[in-house]
């Protein structure tokens, strides 16, 4: 589990993240949501330790990340398994090449067994045989799921997914959800996703934070967002004819 407890973080005169606490829970799609701008992103560079914390705490199952020494807090990011939103594939490497990269950083695998974890981890992601293929080769929704496996190769404990449906279409959109939500079950990882897709809330959410102005104004699931009386929430979540008929036919 990570928690994050009464976090603030400051630049020159703007308080972007204000006192922010959340438990994001293994083996659960934790979610934030909210406008651009909110402090989402910071939010998660305060959690890898990409910005200091002004003051707050956060938690890697009991332990002060901020409070811990560089030796300690490289254990811990040897735990944690990053999907960019753009992907972030090398594109001069093959898939096969892309998902042994953190084996290669971060193991002392025999070269056996690295190629071992990258065929394993192609099969989660439903890439078996593409091995040779460079990025250029390619679909949007193919390199989103070779980013993932890349993401997955260093079995991590905890899982940053940054937009991981950005430019996907909608069907594409949810075999990436399904597949993300499928592997935080089956290994049990702490995974916090970032999203504006309301698809993807309304379809995986299941300990959600929205994220307004710095602050946490609403937390809660799915099935609650449909129900919520908080207007900041409602006008963010509803602002789309989609989810004005989802809304709808729910009150149907």
């Amino acid at each position: 589990m990570i928690e994050i407890k009464n976090i603030n973080k400051t630049f020159g005169d703007r308080h972007v993240v204000k006192d922010v606490s959340f438990k994001f829970y293994p083996g659960k799609t934790n979610l934030m949501i909210g406008e651009s701008g909110c402090g989402k992103t910071t939010i998660v560079k305060l959690m890898v330790g990409l910005h200091e914390l002004d003051s707050g705490e956060i938690l890697y199952d009991g332990q002060n990340f901020p409070k811990l020494s560089q030796i300690e807090k490289q254990d811990i990011r040897k735990k944690i398994g990053m999907l960019f939103q753009g992907g972030a594939l090398f594109d001069s490497q093959t898939l096969e090449e892309n998902v042994m990269f953190p084996l290669e950083m971060f193991t002392e695998l025999s070269k056996e067994e690295k190629l071992e974890r990258v065929n394993f981890c192609l099969e989660k992601v439903q890439l078996v045989g593409k091995n040779k293929l460079y990025p250029a080769e390619l679909s949007g929704g193919m390199k989103k799921r070779a980013a993932l496996a890349r993401a997955i190769a260093n079995n991590p404990k905890y899982l940053f997914c940054d937009e991981p449906n950005s430019g996907l279409d909608p069907k594409t959109s949810i075999v990436i959800d399904n597949l993300i939500k499928d592997l935080t079950e089956e290994f049990n990882i702490t995974t916090v996703i970032i999203t504006h897709d309301m698809n993807s809330v309304m379809e995986i959410g299941e300990n959600i934070m929205f994220i307004h102005k710095g602050q946490n104004y609403w937390t809660g699931d799915k099935t609650q967002i449909l129900k919520t009386t908080n207007k900041e929430l409602f006008d963010f979540v509803f602002a789309s004819e989609f989810m004005k008929q989802v809304l709808s036919a729910s009150n149907k």
